[in-house]
């Protein structure tokens, strides 16, 4: 037996229409029909994936976040940038370039969710549009292992092998 997939994540939430707002504006997410569970709720598509948010207030743990996706990384950075909500002090930068040259930039909802937004090819984005960019291998040694890592599975090295 395993895991065939995400199918999806759910966060909490003080207030419901700001952070239905907050995901609909910066990532362009559609809601879509969400079952009643006694309290409020909005489900969200993301992709093949759902985001379910819930209006409870609960505690959000500093480090806990997911990642997703996105079409246009510089909009969602533009937007983010407005609202300022870019993350850099849980893990000392708001946006790194992965040693793959993949990217992941952090922010935060306004319920302190952290979410990581990733984008698979540094080589396809603007730098001079992201000052905040750091190298992850300028900050931490990448040898071994780490070089072999990546946010992506479709990578060649991390296929099966007899694929």
């Amino acid at each position: 037996m395993k895991a065939t997939g995400i199918n999806h994540i759910a966060i909490s939430t003080g207030n419901l229409e700001q952070a239905t707002r907050f995901y609909e504006e910066v990532f362009g997410l559609e809601r879509i029909p969400t079952y009643n569970f006694g309290f409020r709720t909005q489900y969200f598509r993301c992709g093949e994936l759902q985001l379910h948010i819930f209006n409870l207030e609960e505690t959000v743990p500093y480090r806990q976040h997911f990642a997703i996706d996105v079409d246009d990384f510089h909009a969602v950075y533009d937007a983010a940038k407005a609202l300022g909500v870019l993350d850099s002090g849980t893990f000392s930068r708001s946006i790194t370039e992965l040693p793959d040259g993949s990217v992941q930039m952090y922010l935060r909802d306004p319920d302190g969710n952290l979410v990581e937004v990733n984008w698979p090819d540094i080589s396809t984005l603007d730098r001079d549009r992201l000052p905040e960019i750091v190298r992850l291998c300028d900050l931490f040694d990448q040898q071994g292992e780490p070089s072999q890592a990546s946010l992506y599975l479709d990578r060649p090295h991390l296929q099966p092998s007899g694929k």
